[in-house]
């Protein structure tokens, strides 16, 4: 696909869905990175096509939410917000391509949106060497120390401590794993095990499979064979997805399953029940939520893009971080990277947002947010069964002894890192 970067006037009433692009530096006139211009750009970069793009178009469509949404209040410091939009196609190297260009070509002032693991190390890295700020507005495996990322939603170091307590004193101590071969399901596997030690529970098996494995005929007889009271899914991407199908047609869903990512985007509406019956999320999201906050959103959403099939934690992690930025640059009065990264390093960063309070934790650069905990039951209907309050990363500064506002290793952690 032929690489398009564009810029996207959000208060047109035209969205364009648009794919990526190197040659098109329209929007630089003005803009000097350093808060002094006309206009504020925000670097989006999305997998708008490919494998990821059933997650990643929603998120899309959030940002663009999310910057109509702030144009037609004011913009930021006065000054309207554009997009410059590349498409990464679910490939990191197009990742690494087009952060690249939107620093050094484009000059935005913001990198951010992004999906997979790999694409965000990625932009990390490149975000550190050119001192530029990078929100990353998607549930992850946790663990960055960086001096110029930013997390906006929940991570597992928080999420997974809580959902395996839940999963373990509910229905038992025996767990299986089967994830993706790579950084988030390895990683999500790891929290599982030291999460399962902490409350007494065991691990009898675990498996990663390749990406592109749609086949799970023999993976589902090892875990009959293991008969664990708990499965533990970290399976990504369309080919995937297959498994949940393969899962009800084998009769196995009486045994309870847990995630941090299913449910949480709409899967229960995607695939037929009964393929994700008993399975559970701690999430940040989901557009069931009943409160005023959620009910604007999801209205202010729907207006935009009627047709959306669900409004889940991603996109709002998307929305909330986008509008998270806007109250850290008003607080820095500038968007210069260090003196937006000094603000949100005060604690005082904070946003109301659909899911409740985010508030920027400043030694950690992830967000104190809620989490809900949500059940999937047979008829794929979704029940919320508790909501944890202002939950607080704590595993990079009280286990690892990390205060990223002091020293910034610029490396991702993982528990086996642990003290």
């Amino acid at each position: 696909m032929k690489k398009i970067i564009s810029v996207i006037t959000v208060l047109s009433v035209v969205f364009l869905l648009m794919t990526a692009c190197s040659n098109n530096t329209a929007g630089d006139k003005g803009n000097n990175s350093d808060g002094n211009g006309d206009v504020i750009k925000i670097g989006y970069m999305q997998d708008i096509s490919g494998d990821y793009s059933i997650a990643g178009l929603p998120k899309y469509h959030a940002a663009q939410v999310a910057v109509a949404q702030i144009n037609e209040e004011g913009g930021i410091l006065g000054k309207k917000v554009e997009m410059i939009v590349y498409d990464t196609q679910s490939d990191t190297t197009k990742a690494q391509e087009g952060a690249k260009k939107l620093i050094l070509q484009d000059k935005v002032d913001l990198i951010t949106g992004l999906y997979s693991s790999p694409a965000r190390e990625a932009v990390r890295v490149i975000g550190e060497q050119n001192n530029k700020l990078v929100f990353y507005n998607n549930v992850y495996e946790g663990g960055d120390a960086s001096h110029n990322l930013f997390c906006t939603s929940i991570t597992e170091d928080t999420q997974l401590k809580t959902l395996t307590e839940e999963m373990v004193t509910k229905y038992g101590k025996k767990i299986y794993t089967i994830g993706a071969d790579y950084s988030w399901g390895q990683i999500s596997g790891a929290w599982v095990k030291k999460f399962a030690k902490e409350y007494g529970a065991e691990v009898v098996g675990e498996e990663y499979l390749p990406l592109t494995v749609s086949q799970f005929s023999n993976s589902i007889t090892k875990i009959q064979q293991t008969n664990p009271d708990v499965l533990f899914v970290f399976l990504v991407g369309n080919a995937q997805s297959a498994f949940f199908e393969q899962w009800a047609n084998a009769g196995m869903t009486s045994t309870p399953m847990a995630c941090t990512v299913n449910l949480s985007n709409g899967e229960h509406i995607r695939f037929a029940a009964p393929a994700l019956a008993n399975m559970h999320v701690t999430t940040l999201y989901a557009e069931e939520l009943e409160s005023e906050a959620s009910k604007s959103f999801v209205a202010r959403f729907r207006k935009m893009f009627p047709n959306e099939e669900y409004i889940g934690a991603d996109a709002c992690a998307e929305y909330s971080g986008i509008m998270l930025y806007k109250v850290a640059v008003e607080m820095a009065g500038t968007t210069e990277t260090d003196k937006v990264i000094e603000t949100l390093e005060t604690d005082k960063v904070s946003y109301d947002s659909p899911a409740g309070a985010i508030t920027m934790n400043g030694a950690s650069h992830q967000v104190i947010s809620n989490q809900y905990l949500v059940k999937c039951e047979k008829d794929h209907s979704i029940s919320i069964l508790k909501t944890f309050e202002n939950i607080k990363p704590t595993w990079l500064t009280e286990e690892l002894g990390i205060d990223l506002r002091k020293t910034s290793p610029n490396k991702q952690f993982t528990p086996i890192d642990a003290k």
